[in-house]
């Protein structure tokens, strides 16, 4: 019975260095919000509220890092989501080319964005399916797109 508390004892001690290295490693602690240059021309302010609501902490320069953003490994998936997100699609820096912004309203249709992960972190984001819809909606004329849902 002893051994088997003592290599519990050394197996939880291993696990508090480790995540204390981690913790060192300054990747996920760039908590940066650049100045936003340029919106699109919202459709509505109804579809930009949307937005701001289940997108724009990730396609956005107006990003609120939550707490665990600074702890790692946590911070280190954070900021490689709202990087990535950001190079796809980004609200605040409208006056660069996004190939797939047409794309955005199919994909909150479909069920793909916002991600499951981030919905669950962020109960704000967990739009009815008529909110949904109207973003979706919302967006494709914002973004020109001729699809209509």
């Amino acid at each position: 019975m002893f051994r088997w508390l003592k290599r519990i004892g050394i197996a939880l001690g291993c696990l508090v260095v480790l995540f204390g290295l981690m913790q060192i490693v300054p990747y996920g602690r760039t908590h940066e919000n650049p100045p936003t240059t340029e919106e699109p021309t919202w459709s509505s302010p109804r579809v930009r509220a949307l937005a701001v609501r289940a997108c724009f902490n990730c396609h956005s320069n107006e990003t609120t890092w939550p707490w665990y953003a600074n702890v790692a490994p946590f911070s280190w998936v954070v900021q490689l989501d709202v990087e990535n997100a950001r190079d796809t699609l980004n609200f605040s820096e409208w006056n660069h080319p996004h190939e797939t912004a047409a794309e955005s309203g199919a994909s909150i249709v479909r069920g793909d964005m916002p991600p499951y992960k981030y919905k669950m972190a962020h109960p704000e984001a967990n739009l009815t399916q008529d909110e949904s819809l109207e973003l979706a909606r919302g967006l494709n004329d914002t973004l020109g797109v001729k699809n209509k849902l």
